[in-house]
């Protein structure tokens, strides 16, 4: 049932065909459909001829990022309130309370 669609879509310059395809198709031949979503196709997904789901390349490859270094020192945890959980708390007490509340 894979056929291409007539309108094509541009994406960074390249012509990239929009594929359709049902569930049980996909299902049968995922890795076929994620190889040709790696090199730049999109597939739409049909169930029962209706369009469900729309898959498409990433915008950038895995591991292609840059990463920058921090422009100021994080800011210190000196002066902030600390946060102390010494007391317990009864679990079951407070679950019975609220239940009460109903």
């Amino acid at each position: 049932m894979l056929a291409t669609s007539l309108s094509d879509l541009t994406r960074s310059g390249q012509m990239v065909a929009m594929k359709h395809t049902n569930v049980s198709e996909l299902k049968a031949k995922l890795s076929e459909f994620l190889a040709r979503v790696r090199h730049g196709e999109s597939v739409t997904v049909l169930d029962r001829q209706t369009p469900i789901a729309k898959i498409v390349p990433l915008d950038a490859p895995a591991g292609d990022f840059d990463v920058e270094e921090a422009s100021a020192p994080g800011a210190p945890l000196r002066g902030l309130p600390r946060v102390s959980l010494r007391r317990s708390i009864d679990v079951q007490a407070l679950l019975d309370e609220l239940r009460g509340e109903r």
